[in-house]
């Protein structure tokens, strides 16, 4: 099978990617390449504008992941516009350029954002979506405008991720995990904004595991797939990262609880997914920061820019106007 991951080169790309290559997957990545390339020498990477792909590249692909976008928040709202065309209008753009060409499947990265502000209910994939933020918005938009395009000859799975956290050699210090992780290394502190807030949280070798389900699933099978480890309140993700940093290093970690509200709160169903694709997440919070001590020494350099992608965002932006 030839496979196609489009953003392949980013956090989740960094792990999936090498995945699918060690099980036999005859795998290339597209990619603008804006944070670096960490993939193994044997993968073909390509530097190009995935709205510069057509029908012809796509014809010898039996399946494109989408793995591109936007990936948070803070980048949305920095630049809604690039927002809206990278997370919105590409993915059904490539999506639209897949079936033409034949290719069987398309995986698309959603978001469980897309549920914005939920009191105290599971959701499941049939539940209302009320987000509001423009990263939630465009990713909504993006999943539709996929899923709008199944038929019984073009399978579109669409996998709302929680927040993905843990080690990838494209590392993120900007994600729930990771940023608690890292200032508890580096302050001795962890910032709580809201500790009642819930979150879908995501090992991203949980992750890897998603993607080979989806890729593996039935033919017939298409929609929408909620995916994570698990549901916890950002309080418990605290005091996890506390209790693991102590038992590791010895030192002591201060919690500074604030009561900051958030526009997101949403815990999610995964039987769907169980149930469908097999999927079945092993990692708890706990196996997140094991893997993250484990290897610690290949991102030490916990502040460096390089690990947060609105910094690198804000620059690629500010050059592009300079010129």
């Amino acid at each position: 099978m030839k496979i196609l991951v489009a953003g392949g080169a980013g956090y989740i790309g960094s792990k999936v990617v090498p995945s699918l290559y060690e099980r036999g997957y005859d795998t290339n990545v597209v990619d603008l390449l804006w944070f670096g390339n960490y993939l193994p020498k044997e993968i073909h990477v390509e530097k190009k504008d995935l709205f510069n792909l057509n029908k012809k590249d796509l014809e010898k692909y039996d399946q494109v992941i989408f793995l591109a976008g936007l990936s948070n928040d803070p980048m949305a709202e920095f630049s809604p516009k690039q927002n809206f065309i990278y997370n919105a209008a590409l993915p059904s753009y490539l999506a639209f350029q897949a079936k033409t060409a034949g290719v069987k499947r398309f995986i698309y990265a959603s978001s469980c954002s897309v549920y914005g502000y939920t009191q105290g209910e599971l959701y499941d994939e049939d539940s209302p979506v009320t987000c509001t933020s423009p990263y939630g918005i465009s990713k909504l938009q993006g999943e539709k405008g996929c899923i709008q395009l199944q038929d019984d000859n073009f399978s579109v799975i669409a996998l709302r991720q929680g927040t993905v956290s843990g080690y990838s050699p494209r590392m993120r210090n900007d994600l729930i995990i990771n940023t608690m992780f890292k200032d508890s290394i580096l302050e001795k502190k962890i910032i709580v904004n809201n500790p009642s807030i819930w979150r879908p949280i995501f090992d991203i070798r949980d992750a890897e595991s998603a993607y080979l389900r989806a890729v593996q699933a039935n033919d017939s099978i298409s929609g929408v797939f909620n995916v994570a480890s698990g549901n916890y309140t950002v309080g418990q993700v605290a005091d996890f990262v506390k209790e693991e940093v102590e038992k590791k290093t010895g030192e002591k970690i201060k919690l500074e609880i604030k009561g900051i509200k958030d526009f997101r709160n949403y815990k999610v169903s995964l039987e769907r997914a169980k149930t469908r694709l097999g999927f079945a997440p092993k990692c708890s919070i706990q196996d997140t920061i094991d893997d993250l001590f484990l290897n610690l020494d290949k991102f030490k350099d916990l502040e460096n820019d390089n690990y947060y992608n609105i910094k690198i965002f804000r620059n690629l932006l500010s050059q592009k106007n300079e010129k």
